[in-house]
C-alpha cells in the first residue's frame, strides 16, 4: 500500500511571473481489467469523499487557488459590479391557487427568494414562508410547492447545502404554523395530494457517511396521510426486480387518476395509472417501452391529453379517454409539426402549446379539439414559460432573452393581447448590446445555430475575448435567456456566444440521438467548429477563447480541451462528469447510460468512452494547455465531486505547460440549484476574474452604466 499523506512540490508552472505549486496528490496501484485492458485509476482514493485525506487535498487546493486569485487586480471591483448588477428586485410569475395570488420575491441579495401570498394582484403582500429563515447561511433552499386541493395545506420540499435529498413539510396556511408531518430521504419527487394526504417518492436511509456518493436503488412510492409518522407510510408502488428505475407519481386536479412514471433504463420512460374512483383498481400499463417519453398534461373529464413523443421525434399532443387509456388508443390532437413542441398548458378553456424554432421559442393558442386559433407576439426571440390552471380567466408569462431581463406579461387570450405585468429594473443598458444568431457548418457538415452577443460597434479585429457556452446532451436544449453574471464580461468588450449542440432537443429527438453513445464526437466536433468558425470570421483567436460548461457541459469542456488543446486559451469545466468509465457507480449515474453507454456493455463500448473521457486522455508530452478553472461542491450527489477530484489531481500531475491548471471546492453546496446568492456572488466573481485575467483583458472597473 502507498502513504497517503499528501505532499508539496513544484511542477515549474509559471503565469504572470508567480510560480504555481500544487498539492501533489499520492498515486496508488489501482488498475481494472475492461475486456482484456488494463486501466489504471491511481487516485480512487479520492472517491471516498469524506475521508479524512481527500478533505486535506481539498483544503490544500482550495487554498493555492484563492492564493492565485487573490493576486489579480480587479478581482474586488469585479465582485462589486456582479454584487451591484444583482441587487435589484425580482419577482416571480404570479400563480392563482384557491382564489389566491402566489409569487416569489427577492427583494435583491437575499440568498433564497421569499413565497408571498395576496387576495388580489393590486392587494396586500403577506410573507408564506422565507427559506432564509431555515438557515444562517442561506444553504436551506426551497425546491417546491404542492398545495391541497382544499387550499388549506402547503406540502413543501427543501434541499440542504444543495443535495438531491428532499424533506417534505407540510404548513396550515389558516395559521402559517407547520404540521407534525415531516419526510426525509425523498428525491425526485413532489408531493401529489389525494384527499387528507399525499404521494411521494423515496430511497430506504443510506448508510451514514455515504449519503452523497453511494449508488440510489430501490426507489418506493409511499402514501403519507396527515397526522401520521413516515415510519407509517403505505407502500404504493415498486418494482424489486429493477432497482435502479426511478418512480415518481401524479395525481389530476380532481384526484381521480393516479398515474405512476417509470425510468431510468432508456430514453424515455414507462406509464401506468390506477383509477382512485374503484378501490379495488390496479395498476393499468399504458406503455411498454423506455424508448420514448408519455406524459400525462391535463384530465378533463373522462378525457386524458398525453405529451408524447411517440412516432413523432419533435412530439405531439395526442388524447384518450379514462376507459380506454393504453397507447393503441391514444388519438392525434395537435399532430408532430415541422418545429419541437416542448410545452402544454392547459389554461382558460384552452390550450397554449409552446415550441422551439431554431432554438427560439413561440407559442400559440388552440382549442381543446387542436385547432390552432393564434400566435402570441413576443418582442424578440427567446424564451418563454406560462403561468395558469385550466379554469382560470387569465393567464401570466415570463419572456426573457439575451438582452432581456425576465419580463412579466398578463396574457388576454380573448382579445391576444400582452400586457406588460413587471419588468426589473437592472443596472445596464440593453441598447448598447446586440445579439444575433448564426449558422455554422460542423466536421460533418452539419448546420449549427448559435447565438452571439456583444457590444455595438465590435470590430471584428481578431481580437476579442470570447466566452464560448454549450452543454449537447440529455435532450436538453439552451434557448436564449438572461444574466446578470455575462454582463461585466459584455462591458469589457467580451462576446458571450451561446451553442446549440448536437445531443441537446432544439431539434427533437432526433437531433438528441445524433450527440448520444458511439456518435458523441459529434457533440464536441460542433463545439470545436464553433471555435474555429469565430476565429475564421475574425471576431477572436484561439487564445482569446474561454470555453465553459456544467455537469454534462464539464465533459464536454474537459473532453475537447483533450482533443483540440492549442484551440482554447481559457477552460472552465464545472461539476463535469469526468470519469467516464466509472460514472454509472455513483448515486444516480446509472441513469445517463441511455446518453452515454457504459464502460461495462461492450469492449467496442468501453473503447469508445476510454478515447474521449476527459479524466483519461489528458496529454502528458508537454503540449500546452490553456488556463484550466475547475469547479464542483463537496455536497454534489448528481456529478459526484470526485469526477472533478481526480481529473485535476491528473492534470496538475502531467505536463501540460506553465498555464495554471486550478480547482474551486465549494462547500455546502451541490450541483447548483438552491444555491444562496451570496455563494453564486463569490463563485461567478472567481470565475470571471479567472477567465477575463487569463484572457488579458482590462476591464477597467468602475464601468461607465448609460442611463
Amino acid at each position: 500500500m502507498v502513504g497517503t499523506g499528501l505532499i508539496f512540490g513544484f511542477y515549474g508552472c509559471k503565469t504572470k511571473n508567480d510560480k504555481m505549486r500544487y498539492p501533489v496528490a499520492v498515486k496508488q496501484e489501482v488498475t481494472d481489467d475492461y475486456f482484456g485492458v488494463a486501466v489504471s485509476d491511481p487516485y480512487r482514493w479520492m472517491e471516498d469523499d469524506t475521508s479524512e485525506r481527500v478533505a486535506e487535498w481539498v483544503e490544500a487546493e482550495n487554498s493555492v487557488t484563492q492564493a492565485y486569485l487573490s493576486k489579480i487586480p480587479f478581482r474586488e471591483q469585479l465582485k462589486q459590479r456582479l454584487t451591484d448588477l444583482t441587487n435589484y428586485e425580482k419577482i416571480g410569475t404570479p400563480f392563482r391557487k384557491h382564489g389566491k395570488y402566489y409569487y416569489y420575491k427577492n427583494d435583491g441579495l437575499q440568498n433564497q427568494s421569499v413565497l408571498y401570498v395576496k387576495k388580489t394582484l393590486d392587494g396586500e403582500s403577506l410573507v408564506v414562508l422565507d427559506p432564509n429563515q431555515l438557515s444562517d447561511d442561506g444553504t436551506v433552499a426551497l425546491s417546491g410547492l404542492s398545495f391541497s386541493n382544499d387550499g388549506r395545506y402547503l406540502a413543501y420540499t427543501i434541499s440542504r447545502s444543495g443535495s438531491d435529498w428532499r424533506e417534505i413539510y407540510v404548513m396550515d396556511l389558516t395559521t402559517k404554523q407547520l404540521t407534525q408531518d415531516h419526510i426525509q430521504w425523498a428525491k425526485f419527487t413532489g408531493a401529489e395530494w389525494q384527499k387528507d394526504g399525499f404521494y411521494y417518492s423515496a430511497y430506504d436511509a443510506p448508510e451514514k457517511g455515504k449519503e452523497f456518493s453511494n449508488m440510489n436503488e430501490n426507489h418506493k412510492i409511499y402514501y403519507h396521510k396527515l397526522g401520521t409518522g413516515q415510519n407509517e407510510d403505505v407502500l404504493i408502488y415498486e418494482n424489486k426486480k429493477y432497482p435502479k428505475r426511478f418512480y415518481t407519481a401524479w395525481v389530476n386536479d380532481d384526484e381521480t387518476l393516479l398515474f405512476v412514471f417509470e425510468s431510468g433504463e432508456g430514453r424515455g420512460n414507462n406509464l401506468f395509472m390506477k383509477d382512485l374512483r374503484e378501490p379495488s383498481s390496479v395498476f393499468t400499463p399504458l406503455t411498454e417501452d423506455f424508448e420514448y417519453e408519455y406524459t400525462p398534461s391535463e384530465v378533463i373529464g373522462e378525457d386524458i391529453y398525453f405529451y408524447t413523443n411517440y412516432g413523432a421525434p419533435k412530439y405531439r399532443l395526442m388524447k384518450a379517454t379514462t376507459g380506454r387509456p393504453q397507447l393503441k388508443d391514444w388519438k392525434d390532437i395537435v399532430p408532430e409539426s415541422v418545429n419541437v413542441l416542448n410545452s402544454v398548458s392547459f389554461i382558460g378553456g384552452k390550450m397554449i402549446l409552446s415550441y422551439t424554432e431554431d432554438a427560439s421559442e413561440r407559442a400559440y393558442v388552440y382549442s381543446l379539439d387542436g385547432k390552432r386559433e393564434q400566435e402570441i407576439a413576443f418582442p424578440t426571440f427567446g424564451s418563454v414559460t406560462f403561468s395558469g390552471e385550466k379554469d382560470d380567466k387569465e393567464t401570466f408569462y415570463l419572456f426573457t432573452s439575451f438582452l432581456f431581463p425576465g419580463t412579466i406579461y398578463k396574457y388576454d387570450i380573448d382579445n391576444n393581447k400582452s400586457e406588460k405585468h413587471l419588468a426589473p429594473e437592472v443596472k445596464f443598458n440593453a441598447g448598447n448590446f446586440v445579439t444575433e444568431q448564426i449558422f455554422y457548418t460542423s466536421k460533418d457538415g452539419t448546420k449549427i445555430p448559435m447565438f452571439i452577443t456583444y457590444k455595438k460597434g465590435l470590430r471584428r479585429d481578431g481580437r476579442n475575448p470570447v466566452y464560448l457556452y454549450g452543454y449537447g446532451g440529455f435532450n436538453i436544449s439552451l434557448p436564449p435567456s438572461f444574466s446578470t453574471w455575462r454582463i461585466p464580461f459584455l462591458e469589457s468588450g467580451g462576446i458571450y456566444v451561446q451553442v446549440n449542440l448536437r445531443g441537446g432537443g432544439e431539434y427533437g429527438e432526433e437531433w438528441h440521438i445524433a450527440g448520444t453513445k458511439m456518435q458523441k464526437q459529434h457533440v464536441f466536433d460542433d463545439f470545436i467548429a464553433a471555435a474555429e468558425y469565430l476565429i475564421k470570421e475574425n471576431y477572436t483567436v484561439n487564445e482569446k477563447i474561454c470555453i465553459a460548461g456544467g455537469s454534462n457541459g464539464g465533459l464536454l469542456v474537459g473532453a475537447v480541451v483533450n482533443q483540440r488543446p492549442e484551440l482554447f486559451g481559457v477552460a472552465l469545466p464545472a461539476v463535469g462528469v469526468m470519469d467516464m468509465l466509472r460514472y454509472h457507480k455513483f448515486t444516480i449515474g446509472w441513469n445517463w447510460a441511455s446518453d452515454y453507454g457504459t464502460s461495462e456493455d461492450s469492449r467496442e463500448m468501453f473503447e469508445y468512452l476510454h478515447g474521449y473521457s476527459p479524466l483519461h486522455t489528458i496529454k502528458n508530452d508537454g503540449t500546452p494547455y490553456p488556463a484550466i478553472l475547475v469547479t464542483t461542491a463537496d455536497h454534489d450527489d448528481r456529478v459526484v465531486p470526485a469526477h472533478s477530484f481526480k481529473y485535476t489531481a491528473a492534470l496538475q500531475a502531467a505536463h501540460t505547460g506553465d498555464a495554471p491548471k486550478l480547482i474551486r471546492i465549494e462547500t455546502k453546496a451541490g450541483h447548483g440549484a438552491g444555491k444562496p446568492i451570496s455563494k453564486i456572488i463569490e463563485e461567478y466573481t472567481d470565475v470571471y476574474s479567472f477567465a477575463m485575467y487569463n484572457l488579458g483583458m482590462d476591464p477597467g472597473f468602475p464601468n461607465e452604466i448609460s442611463k
